[in-house]
């Protein structure tokens, strides 16, 4: 488990939501890789979530309740419902206690709130799911889970439900990306650059073209958001003027350039495929001695010999 831990703390991430990302609703998930991590982002929008007074459900599959609560006040922690499936995932220890369809049933319980109002769901993450649940059926509940199903109208204002999920790329490939990507009205592609990172958003909207905006910000240790206009000066890469050049064409095993000599060679060098006047002239005239050759062709009866329609012999 601790290894496990440490190696999803160094990977980075991809969030699905809109290019106003962090004060509208937003559907989708958090893609993350090794050299940016996506799990402050996910507890930096559920903190916000809080804040507006929405219900927050976290479903925890890779980190517990504590380390997960970890950095949130008590106003915050108040207002989370985690459902843990990090400690019994498969309920070995509690057989009784747990939902009888497993993760599953565990992911489509959170629907079933007893509290009307909007909601935040957190899935911590998409690909623990993934590799207990296959992707179609995973697919099916989180559209089933946010509601897509219905018309805008449908669902009032007040009973919205926004999910969002952590996905780690690197563990899944192209199919199961490209399926949960459909699913996303935003994703957010995590990056950076000396320490700064930066979301570059894709955002889908029903009847509109989808836009690209890249975000900068950074999250504070308290897991507050705060958004940048533009990276730091001083985490632009800069060149050192005093650092040597080097150059690349020093321990080459062939060389880029030709000699005089090797040059003359080179431009006298007939190829096979260059025909002198010589040869020309030898392949056209044959000598004398050389065998000649001749086609006689004599027409069949079905041989269609008018050119202003050759295929009228194919019934077309």
């Amino acid at each position: 488990e601790g290894r496990n831990e440490t190696c999803l703390e160094r990977r980075t991430g991809r969030l699905s939501s809109n290019n106003e990302w962090t004060n509208r609703d937003w559907r989708g998930g958090l893609k993350d890789s090794v050299e940016w991590e996506g799990r402050s982002l996910l507890k930096a929008l559920v903190k916000k979530s809080a804040l507006r007074g929405e219900q927050v459900h976290v479903l925890g599959c890779e980190v517990s309740e504590e380390e997960f609560r970890e950095g949130f006040d008590s106003n915050i922690n108040s207002r989370l419902v985690y459902h843990d499936l990090f400690r019994d995932p498969l309920s070995w220890s509690k057989p009784g206690k747990a939902l009888p369809g497993g993760p599953l049933e565990a992911l489509r319980a959170l629907d079933k709130r007893t509290v009307s109002g909007p909601a935040t769901i957190a899935l911590d993450s998409l690909s623990w799911l993934l590799h207990h649940l296959p992707c179609p059926t995973l697919c099916q509940t989180l559209h089933a889970l946010s509601r897509q199903d219905s018309c805008p109208g449908d669902t009032p204002p007040g009973e919205q439900v926004r999910v969002l999920g952590l996905l780690h790329e690197e563990l899944h490939g192209p199919g199961p990306l490209g399926a949960l990507s459909s699913l996303a009205q935003t994703e957010v592609t995590l990056s950076g650059m000396m320490g700064q990172a930066s979301a570059q958003i894709l955002c889908r909207r029903p009847r509109q073209r989808p836009t690209h905006q890249t975000q900068w910000f950074s999250i504070l240790p308290d897991f507050s958001l705060e958004l940048q206009a533009e990276p730091p000066l001083e985490s632009q890469p800069r060149s050192d003027p005093h650092t040597p050049s080097v150059d690349p064409t020093t321990h080459l095993t062939f060389n880029l350039h030709l000699s005089k000599k090797e040059r003359e060679a080179k431009d006298s060098l007939t190829l096979p495929f260059q025909f002198s006047s010589e040869k020309q002239q030898a392949l056209l005239r044959p000598g004398l001695g050389q065998a000649t050759s001749h086609i006689f062709y004599e027409p069949d009866a079905y041989d269609d010999l008018d050119q202003e329609d050759p295929d009228d012999d194919l019934d077309v």
